[in-house]
């Protein structure tokens, strides 16, 4: 365990938001957490991860505690498939290239999302037709109230659409330790229906493609069209593709024919938001260091010195205009301190 004071946060959040933590603890096992919740209220804690998935506006006057465990390990194996233990703090792209390695399928159209696995959870992390909570197992959280550890399997996560129980009813009660993935060994099912990885693949002239060339086209795919959080600070996806009923966007159609949208049921659709913020002319947008992907219009991004408070700005502007051309309000998708 480490303690620091007056730590700047800028090293870890991917905005590259320099505001800084009034004390600083780095725990690497269950033990120190329990350790800093017996010395601590935990309404007094904040927990940080992989910074990937927020927007820090100012200060941190509570005591940060960082996430900081590493480990990956089988726990059970058939000639079928496997179940794969990460402890919280490994890096979510890192863990995904690990299991592509060992041959294991199911977690290849989500590589390069940004954060640890230990938050994957909390938001239901998705991307090119998959989410997270498709090949989840269970996970381990440790109880900020009772110290105790606490096994939740998927139907008591209550995932929705980039949402789980840890994001509302138990929202600051868990702090997540590990997380456990059912992955194939054989017989992938392989998703590559999204629309731009099954352009790539056939560009690339892959007509059989196995896991690893899903995650290749996934993560081509992905710089080809998202900053670099090491170069331009960003979030990846500030907002949520908003889901709308069918009659709203019966009514846009009209006037937009070009709109693209995904249906989710008889009754309702979704449509990408990175789509109606460029139809806004909003695409490249820019106020000081402060500014909106030039390449996708989901992300807003840190041109280097822009404060948390520039970003969120920026964003209510954002929300602003989609609401007024389109009626729809989006949401943010990261978690804003």
């Amino acid at each position: 365990m480490q303690t620091f004071t007056h730590m700047s946060l800028k090293a870890f959040n991917t905005f590259g938001i320099d505001v800084t933590a009034r004390k600083f603890i780095s725990v690497e096992n269950v033990e120190e957490l329990r350790e800093v919740l017996k010395n601590n209220y935990a309404s007094d804690l904040f927990i940080l991860g992989g910074g990937s998935n927020m927007l820090l506006t100012q200060d941190i006057e509570k005591t940060v505690v960082h996430i900081d465990m590493k480990g990956i390990k089988i726990v059970e194996e058939s000639d079928a498939d496997v179940i794969v233990e990460a402890m919280a703090g490994e890096n979510w792209h890192e863990f995904v290239l690990f299991c592509i390695s060992e041959g294991f399928g199911g977690l290849e159209n989500l590589s390069l999302i940004p954060g640890n696995v230990g938050t994957a959870p909390i938001q239901n992390i998705g991307a090119y037709g998959v989410e997270m909570k498709d090949r989840f197992h269970q996970c381990t959280a440790l109880d900020t109230q009772t110290l105790e550890l606490r096994t939740f399997n998927r139907e008591e996560c209550k995932f929705g659409y980039r949402d789980s129980i840890f994001k509302n009813a138990e929202k600051g009660r868990y702090i997540i330790t590990t997380v456990n993935f059912r992955l194939t060994k054989k017989d992938h099912k392989l998703n590559t229906a999204y629309g731009s990885l099954d352009t790539y693949l056939q560009e690339k002239g892959i007509k059989e493609p196995g896991i690893r060339d899903v995650s290749e086209a996934v993560i081509a795919i992905r710089q080809s069209k998202l900053p670099d959080p090491k170069r331009i600070g960003n979030s990846g996806s500030f907002f949520k593709n908003p889901v709308v009923p069918r009659e709203i966007s019966v009514k846009l159609e009209r006037d937009y024919p070009e709109m693209p949208f995904y249906k989710i049921d008889e009754d309702h659709v979704k449509i990408p938001a990175g789509w109606l913020i460029d139809r806004a002319g909003l695409k490249g947008y820019r106020e000081g260091d402060a500014g909106v992907h030039s390449k996708q219009a989901l992300v807003l991004v840190n041109y280097g010195n822009a404060t948390g408070k520039d970003i969120l700005e920026l964003s209510g502007k954002v929300q602003k205009t989609v609401k007024e051309l389109f009626g729809i309000e989006l949401q943010p998708e990261v978690n804003i301190f």
